[in-house]
């Protein structure tokens, strides 16, 4: 898909008040699109929705979770009676745990499962049949992460389902191409966006402490959420499957192919460190 030119295209948002979410639906307006954003924080969402019109583009919100498949199908009915179908699909609401399996509760598992792949899943379910009933083809962005594909022990939850949704995207993508809607899985690496303040932590290293040294690094390394949204855009341009960001992206990419084993004994290596830190 061509994101030189969007006017007269719509594009859909998911957790577009902050991060990420924001800095996508901002730089899809720059080009033109129309957007449709929803969120769970509607003060963000509000001022994401303001910057928009400010552009002079058209912007409808809603204030829904993407976990509840009842709040996401009438989202949806909302969406559609506003326009036939979708443009451009981003799934990128998500949140963060960080946790071993033995700090992670069952009601943890239940919470990240159903926001990181089950909020993108009701995404495809409920916006693209209408897309590939209109015949124009589209394209479909899922948020998931450089640990979609490299897991660690302090993030197994989470890892779990970035794997799940680059799994996802892969399968849909096989089915889509014949629609003319490409699928691209985003894998963000280190990236400052309020995450690191929001994200669960279980275990040794869930202290206030340390909390504040992974915001603070974050902050210091400061790839923004902004270049992110640029790399996005490419992404859809280029038609990539997989699409890293950021410099240790790539690395951990590359890396997962060329030498697993010695991806393997970086990984230790760093969870040694992290332990010894959160200690």
């Amino acid at each position: 898909m061509d994101v030189g030119n969007l006017c007269d295209k719509t594009a859909l948002v998911t957790g577009a008040a902050s991060g990420i979410g924001r800095a996508t639906a901002l730089a899809l307006a720059r080009r033109g699109a129309n957007l449709v954003l929803c969120d769970v924080d509607e003060p963000g969402l509000e001022t994401t929705a303001s910057a928009i019109r400010a552009m002079g583009r058209e912007v409808f919100y809603r204030r829904v979770d993407v976990s509840s498949r009842h709040e996401m199908r009438a989202f949806a009915d909302a969406v559609h009676q506003r326009v036939a179908a979708l443009d451009i699909l981003i799934n990128n609401a998500g949140v963060g745990l960080g946790a071993s399996f033995r700090d992670t509760p069952l009601e943890d598992w239940d919470w990240i499962i159903s926001i990181n792949l089950m909020g993108v899943i009701h995404g495809c379910h409920f916006f693209l049949p209408p897309m590939i009933a209109r015949g124009q083809g589209g394209h479909v962005v899922n948020v998931s992460s450089a640990a979609g594909y490299v897991a660690t022990e302090p993030l197994c939850a989470y890892a779990t389902t970035k794997f799940a949704v680059l799994g996802f995207s892969e399968a849909l993508r096989e089915e889509l191409e014949r629609y003319r809607i490409g699928v691209t899985a985003v894998c963000p690496g280190i990236i400052n966006t309020p995450i690191t303040r929001t994200a669960r932590l279980r275990g040794p290293g869930a202290t206030e402490e340390a909390r504040q040294r992974m915001v603070a690094f974050y902050e210091r390394r400061n790839y923004t959420p902004e270049r992110v949204a640029e790399n996005i855009l490419k992404a859809i341009q280029r038609n990539r499957l997989v699409a890293p960001i950021s410099p240790e992206a790539w690395i951990m990419y590359y890396l997962k192919r060329l030498s697993p084993a010695l991806l393997r004994r970086v990984n230790r290596w760093l969870a040694r460190l992290a332990g010894a830190e959160a200690r």
